[in-house]
């Protein structure tokens, strides 16, 4: 009788594990779901909430969500009312006052339910809405959030119920937060570096903004990781500004590209402006860079050279009492800016920081502003997605 109870209650047993029965002794919750299946409730008072997750590179997630928010009627803005009202998780479609706030996802609903992985400025957010199967990228910490300004949590009611799972938990070598950890490049040597100008000039040949980023890839691998961060070309002359604002403001989308001057590196001007930006800030305050193609390749591919800086405001052009833009002095923040924001897509396969033969530490820019740097140019080689060279 023995040997049959035995046998019963091991068969018991292999039932309860086969069906997921079993509970975990510490967590007291079944253990395929729990590592599989979360769910959060986002009140509609806040813009971000740490899901206190960690994902891999690689990983591959399933979002979905339900409820309801709504935003109070608004005339705060110039007496005019955006279109307001009660929403689910998709969001309120864009109307022409939500130019003038600032969204995290710019060409999405507003007040949708959105995401990005990690904590800081270089995350690049990304729509969710009512449902979304998401590559993640690069490892770290997830964060969800709704497309709202300041003002509009402050006065927001009700919640989006957020339901999570983890389809495939990615690669454990792509753990690293935020992309690949630094690695000496092969190809980066000291008469490599000793060969590419420290600075950039202007028509005048007055030395300017200083080089602080290297990227190695093909012009095609360099032009989808720019896209994919959310870096936008900007204009060239001023008419093309004007069409594109008023292209830009009919279709609702964040205005960014405003003609940036023409520097010099390699005896040419640059090859491609980016910028990067909050709408409306943009006027006064961007990230923004020049990138030049170096006559060198690295490990079979072209070598880019970019200026990037930061501006802050404007100043007097020292050159002919102009105004002009009013770069920030530390000039490093704006090379971490370009190194996370392309990072952070998951098209970087390795990178490094390098310190060239005499180091530029302090300098002033070709308008005047001075600047400060330890001197580092960081390196980011491309995946390469391609047997390309060009």
């Amino acid at each position: 009788m023995r040997g049959i109870s035995k046998l019963v209650l091991a068969a018991a047993v292999a039932c309860l594990v086969a069906r997921g029965g079993i509970l975990d002794a510490q967590t007291s919750a079944p253990k395929a779901q729990s590592a599989k299946s979360y769910s959060y409730d986002l009140p509609g008072n806040k813009k971000w909430v740490d899901t206190n997750l960690d994902v891999r590179g690689g990983a591959k997630l399933r979002i979905s969500a339900t409820g309801e928010i709504t935003y109070p009627a608004d005339t705060s803005l110039e007496g005019k009312s955006r279109t307001l009202g009660t929403f689910g998780p998709d969001g309120l479609p864009r109307g022409f006052a939500d130019l003038l706030h600032q969204y995290p996802v710019g060409d999405a609903g507003h007040g949708a339910l959105i995401g990005r992985i990690g904590s800081d400025s270089y995350s690049q957010a990304f729509l969710i809405g009512r449902s979304k199967e998401y590559d993640v990228p690069v490892a770290g910490r997830l964060f969800l959030g709704i497309n709202e300004s300041e003002q509009d949590a402050s006065v927001a009611t009700g919640a989006f119920h957020v339901t999570l799972e983890i389809l495939n938990e990615g690669s454990a070598d792509a753990s690293h937060p935020g992309g690949p950890a630094d690695t000496p490049i092969p190809g980066i040597t000291p008469d490599l570096l000793s060969k590419i100008p420290r600075r950039v000039t202007d028509p005048a040949h007055n030395p300017g903004d200083m080089v602080n980023v290297f990227i190695i890839g093909t012009q095609e691998q360099v032009l989808q990781a720019f896209a994919a961060a959310g870096w936008v070309q900007v204009d060239k002359t001023v008419g093309s500004t004007a069409l594109n604002a008023l292209l830009g403001s009919l279709e609702k989308k964040d205005y960014l590209t405003m003609p940036m001057s023409v520097l010099f590196l390699f005896n040419r001007a640059q090859d491609y402006g980016f910028a990067h930006a909050e709408p409306v800030r943009v006027v006064m305050s961007r990230n923004h860079l020049r990138l030049w193609k170096s006559p060198y390749v690295v490990d079979g591919r072209p070598l880019w050279c970019v200026a990037a800086t930061h501006d802050i405001g404007f100043e007097r052009d020292q050159r002919n009492n102009g105004l002009t833009h009013k770069i920030d002095p530390a000039i490093d923040g704006e090379r971490e800016y370009v190194n996370g924001t392309i990072s952070s897509t998951g098209l970087v396969a390795q990178r490094d920081h390098v310190t060239p033969p005499n180091p530029l530490t302090t300098a002033k820019t070709a308008t005047g502003g001075e600047f400060h740097s330890d001197g580092r140019i960081v390196v980011l080689v491309l995946k390469n997605t391609s047997g390309k060279s060009s």
